[in-house]
C-alpha cells in the first residue's frame, strides 16, 4: 500500500539530497550567501542552477528583496540589452513608453543570469560596467541609473576556454568568478536519486488528486540507480512524473526513461550464418509451436534470440541492450551470464 496523502493539509519537504557531493555543495552555497559579491555557478543542464542561485539569495541579507532571473540564451542581442537595462520611450520601433529592465527590477536584490556564455560581447561590456560602477544607461537614454544588485551568473559551457578564444570578456569572467560553485551531476549523487524520485512522485500524486503516494518496486529502484541521467534532475523529474501519470497505481512497477523508444520499431536483422535471429515477430513464433521442444528449452531459445538481437541493435553496448529489452542492467547481466556461452559474440 502507498503512503496516504492528506490533501487538505499537505506540505512536502522531502530532502533533496544526502550524498557527500550534495552536502558539500550546499555548505558552499550557504557560505557564499553572506558575501555580497558576484559569483558563478557551473553545472550540466538540469542540475538545478537556478535553485542554487535562489538558495543563495534567500540565505543572504537581500532575502527580503527581489530575486530576478533571465535566460540569456533565449533572446537576441538587441532584445537582451533591452531586457537587462530597459529602454526609453522612442528608443526603437514599438517602444512607446519607458520601461524598466531586469537590473532596475532587481535593485537591492539579486539578478540571476542563466546561460551567460551565450551573451553577446556588446552586452558583456555593459554588464561589466554595472559591476564596476553600479550604473548603466537605458537603451536610447543618456541618464545614468544607479542600482545595487548582486549578480549570480550560471553556465554549462567552459567560460575560460571561450575567453581564450576571445568569445567571452576575460575582465567580466574575472569579476564573476569571485567564487565559483560547481553543481555535481546526478550520476555523482547516486544516494540522492531515490530521495528525489519520491519527492517528485509525491508532488505529481497531489497534482493528479491521488489518495496516496505511489511506492517503487525493486526493479524500478534498480533501474533508477543504474541509469546515468545525462539530463540530471530535470530528466529524473520528467521520468517520475510521467510514470505516476501513466500508472496511477499504488506501486510503480515500470518506468519509461526515453518515451521516444516506445514508438521505435526494431527491424529483424539476420545472423552471420543467414538464420533469422527472431522469426518475424512474437505472434508468428507463438503460432508455430513445436511440441517436440520442451517448454523450458523453447523459452531458453527465445531469450537467447532476444539477447542476441538486442546486443546487435545496440552494437554490443550492454546498458543500451538492457534498455532495448526493457530490463534493468542487473537483470540483463543475469541473463547475459546465463547464456554467455550460447551467444555469438
Amino acid at each position: 500500500m502507498g503512503n496516504n496523502l492528506n490533501l487538505t493539509n499537505i506540505k512536502i519537504q522531502e530532502a533533496r539530497g544526502q550524498s557527500d557531493a550534495f552536502l558539500e555543495m550546499q555548505e558552499k552555497l550557504s557560505a557564499i550567501a553572506s558575501i555580497n559579491r558576484p559569483l558563478l555557478i557551473l553545472g550540466e543542464r538540469g542540475t538545478g542552477k537556478e535553485l542554487a542561485a535562489s538558495r543563495i539569495h534567500y540565505l543572504s541579507k537581500r532575502w527580503q528583496n527581489t530575486f530576478v532571473t533571465l535566460n540569456c540564451a533565449a533572446l537576441s542581442s538587441s532584445l537582451l540589452e533591452s531586457e537587462l537595462f530597459g529602454h526609453e520611450a522612442g528608443a526603437f520601433t514599438g517602444a512607446t513608453a519607458k520601461r524598466k529592465g531586469r537590473f532596475e527590477m532587481a535593485h537591492e536584490g539579486t539578478l540571476f543570469l542563466d546561460e551567460i556564455g551565450n551573451m553577446p560581447m556588446v552586452v558583456q561590456e555593459k554588464i561589466l560596467r554595472v559591476i564596476e560602477y553600479s550604473s548603466f544607461e537605458r537603451v536610447g537614454g543618456s541618464v545614468h541609473v544607479q542600482v545595487d544588485v548582486r549578480i549570480i551568473a550560471a553556465t554549462n559551457v567552459d567560460l575560460p576556454a571561450l575567453a581564450k578564444k576571445g568569445k567571452f570578456k576575460q575582465d567580466l569572467l574575472d569579476r564573476l568568478s569571485f567564487e565559483v560553485v560547481t553543481l555535481p551531476p546526478l550520476r555523482e549523487r547516486k544516494e540522492d536519486i531515490f530521495l528525489l524520485a519520491k519527492h517528485f512522485a509525491a508532488q505529481m500524486a497531489i497534482e493528479l488528486g491521488l489518495s496516496e503516494v505511489p511506492l517503487f518496486s525493486d526493479s524500478v529502484k534498480e533501474q533508477l540507480t543504474a541509469y546515468d541521467w545525462p539530463g540530471n534532475i530535470r530528466e529524473l523529474k520528467n521520468v517520475i512524473e510521467r510514470a505516476v501519470y501513466q500508472n496511477k497505481t499504488s506501486t510503480l512497477s515500470s518506468i519509461v526513461i526515453d518515451p521516444f523508444k516506445q514508438t521505435k520499431i526494431y527491424t529483424i536483422q539476420t545472423h552471420k550464418n543467414g538464420e533469422n535471429l527472431l522469426n518475424k515477430d512474437v505472434n508468428t513464433q507463438i503460432s508455430r509451436v513445436d511440441f517436440d521442444i520442451p517448454l523450458a528449452k523453447a523459452i531458453e531459445n527465445i531469450e537467447v534470440r532476444y539477447l542476441q538481437q538486442a546486443l546487435s541493435l545496440s552494437q554490443y553496448n550492454q546498458k543500451r541492450a538492457a534498455e532495448v529489452l526493457g530490463l534493468t542492467y542487473n537483470q540483463f547481466r543475469g541473463l547475459f551470464r546465463k547464456y554467455k556461452k550460447t551467444l555469438d559474440l
